[in-house]
């Protein structure tokens, strides 16, 4: 693992971590964007398992994005701008032309290949797992602002009782009675993994706005490359496979892959059946 630090255009910087064959040519690298919440050591597994699917001479590019890890705190002027022109800035610094977002990170993903259509910085390759992408309302937003309130007000345990249940629309965990899911969020946010997601939780009040509030439409993606492939996990919450699917039809010629054994954590947790099918389609 290469570990490097990469200047933004805004006097920013960002953390980025490479694996594999760290000095392979552009054409075999991925770069890899995660979702919201997580850090890129968090996808470490996941980068690991990824580079040796792929195999010697390619390289896995992760790295953090604002406001998380060892990269610099989101701006003032924080938008889905910024994280476009970070995928840029890391596109430059690797040379990658491929890019696999998760969750969150594919939502960035698609925007910045919609940006960068016709551009030398459109990808070659183009895969998202789980999307987190409002296609024409695909996804209730209302509970946004109570989410961001309980932030500001310093309620972790209400914040992200709130952010499970609007993120599971249609779910069980959604039915579960606000107070009692915040006091079983106060119990479990002392794990270590979800003491790291309480901390960023701040930044997430941005980029799940930045995401789930802009008035993205299937119209809006269909400059995305033909290659594109988008991926779901058959037991991810339903919101993701409705905007899957709303893509792959508006996309000529892209194509869409349920895994069977898939669920939405799937990508950082390096499920194998994931990493081969990611893998064969860089490959192909």
């Amino acid at each position: 693992m290469r570990e490097q630090e990469v200047r933004t255009h805004d006097g920013g910087k960002l953390a980025l971590y490479s694996y594999g064959t760290v000095d392979a040519p552009g054409d075999r690298r991925v770069i890899l964007i995660g979702g919201a919440f997580l850090t890129a050591l968090i996808y470490r597994p996941f980068s690991v398992a990824l580079a040796k699917g792929l195999g010697e001479g390619w390289a896995v590019d992760v790295y953090d994005r604002r406001g998380r890890g060892k990269s610099t705190d989101q701006p003032h002027n924080y938008s889905m701008a910024t994280e476009i022109a970070d995928v840029r800035t890391i596109m430059d610094a690797t040379d990658a032309r491929n890019i696999l977002g998760h969750s969150l990170g594919g939502a960035v993903a698609l925007n910045a290949a919609q940006a960068f259509a016709g551009t030398r910085n459109e990808p070659a390759k183009l895969a998202v797992y789980d999307a987190a992408v409002n296609i024409d309302g695909s996804m209730d937003t209302d509970w946004l602002d109570g989410f961001a309130d309980a932030v500001n007000k310093g309620d972790v345990s209400r914040a992200m009782a709130r952010m499970k249940r609007g993120m599971n629309p249609g779910t069980a965990l959604s039915r579960v009675p606000e107070p009692i899911l915040a006091g079983l969020m106060a119990v479990v946010s002392r794990t270590k993994v979800n003491k790291l997601f309480r901390d960023l939780l701040p930044s997430g009040v941005g980029e799940l706005k930045a995401a789930f509030e802009a008035d993205a439409t299937p119209r809006d993606f269909s400059v995305l490359p033909p290659t594109t492939h988008f991926m779901v996990g058959k037991k991810s919450p339903q919101f993701y496979k409705v905007a899957a699917s709303r893509l792959n039809r508006a996309v000529p010629g892209s194509t869409l892959e349920v895994s069977p054994k898939g669920f939405h954590g799937s990508v950082p947790a390096a499920v194998k059946e994931l990493v081969s099918d990611i893998s064969e389609y860089f490959k192909k």
